[in-house]
């Protein structure tokens, strides 16, 4: 027979660390409130990745052209009153080099103007712009390509660059370091806006003229981010609600109480962790809270799965052994669930970046808080609201014994 631990010796003790922690991550918000990532301020957004210069290219003809670029070609498209629309397609199959493309650009179009930087580039290293992009004759068009060989750049050299133009700038990585590719937002501010040219230059002068991309630029309205912040908060209470009934219809009422206690107990603890160490909170911080109220809820069913079993089968064994019995037989079941699913995790921490960093270790702070919650949070909730029952019926029962008469 499995040996059974006294968990419910530790309720007290950790409804009291809990609550310190809780206290801890109410007053870490009101001091230093969230380091709101791009999808919660209003302002400019842009994105941008840091690549030499291919060629740059101006059109010096009468009629309208328009270039764009996938994956496979690069099209130019020319069309103008009382003339034939005619579209040029460049296979990246059959020129594999920068020199080669841009020479065939030329010798079909001789109204190109094209200055390269770069010859020898293999054109699987370029960018791909998003839409299409119209040619001019005055502002050259600049396309760029991601050397293998450059360096990775550190976000907090993005940070530093922009603190020249305006405090308060939120970056974000995207994809791996040495992808060079980050998001860039400049909130709002009452002196006036940031242009998207101000941010490009002032990036130029830092990391060199030609040497930034930008993928795409983006002005984000006030009402729009309040918008998004609302459906967060819609989104969390109704999984909290949705749970509450599922909980209650179930199990019994205190069950499904208990539930909810704790997940909304993981929750504030993966909040509070997040505004102590000044993660950036955004969209991916949500998914992580998310995935964690899904992972301890499950937990819990479990947990309370096996508490109405052993119910049923010692009717009449106090409640406590009954609950130190069941949380005994879970246990196992939950340390290697837990530790398979955290080896995964960690391996997402170890070799990620970014934004996908920060959601493995919430990944990792919220699984061990899941665990905590279903062993003592939980269970501790049932375990006083049964002795309280108890103590209620004890009660009313000594109160309708008539007293003996002596």
């Amino acid at each position: 027979m499995k040996k059974i631990l006294r968990f419910s010796k530790f309720f007290l003790p950790a409804a009291i660390i809990s609550g310190i922690l809780i206290i801890g991550g109410i007053t870490g918000y009101f001091l230093l409130g969230f380091n709101l990532g791009v999808d919660f301020q209003a302002g400019l957004m842009q994105e941008v990745q840091f690549a030499p210069t291919a060629f740059s290219v101006c059109w010096t003809g009468t009629s309208n052209a328009i270039l764009s670029i996938d994956r496979s070609n690069l099209y130019i498209v020319i069309s103008g009153s009382g003339i034939e629309n005619r579209t040029y397609t460049f296979s990246f199959s059959e020129y594999r080099t920068i020199g080669s493309l841009t020479g065939a650009m030329k010798q079909q179009l001789d109204e190109l103007d094209i200055t390269l930087a770069a010859s020898s580039g293999n054109n699987s290293q370029w960018l791909h712009t998003q839409g299409n992009t119209y040619l001019e004759s005055e502002i050259p068009y600049m396309a760029h390509y991601l050397d293998p060989e450059s360096a990775p750049i550190d976000i907090a050299e993005v940070r530093g660059a922009m603190a020249g133009l305006v405090q308060g700038v939120s970056v974000q990585t995207l994809g791996q370091p040495r992808d060079r590719h980050f998001m860039i937002r400049v909130e709002d501010k009452e002196d006036g806006r940031i242009t998207p040219d101000q941010i490009t230059s002032v990036l130029e002068s830092y990391f060199g003229d030609g040497a930034v991309a930008v993928l795409r630029s983006d002005y984000v309205e006030s009402r729009f981010s309040k918008d998004l912040t609302d459906q967060v908060g819609i989104l969390l209470g109704l999984t909290l609600l949705l749970i509450l009934i599922y909980s209650a219809i179930r199990f019994k009422p205190q069950y499904a109480i208990g539930a909810v206690i704790a997940i909304m107990h993981d929750a504030i603890i993966i909040v509070a962790f997040v505004v102590w160490i000044r993660m950036e909170f955004n969209t991916t911080t949500i998914a992580a809270i998310l995935t964690i109220l899904g992972y301890s809820i499950n937990n819990t069913i479990v947990v309370f799965d096996r508490i109405r079993e052993n119910i049923k089968i010692y009717p009449d064994t106090p409640f406590i052994d009954v609950l130190n019995r069941s949380l005994s037989g879970v246990l196992s079941r939950t340390v290697i669930t837990t530790l398979t699913t955290m080896l995964a995790v960690l391996s997402l921490f170890i070799f990620t970046s970014g934004s996908m960093k920060d959601f493995a270790l919430a990944l990792l702070v919220g699984m061990v808080s899941g665990v905590y919650t279903t062993l003592f949070i939980s269970s501790g909730f049932v375990y006083f609201w049964e002795t309280r029952k108890l103590a209620v019926e004890k009660r009313k029962k000594a109160a309708q014994t008539p007293a003996k008469v002596k």
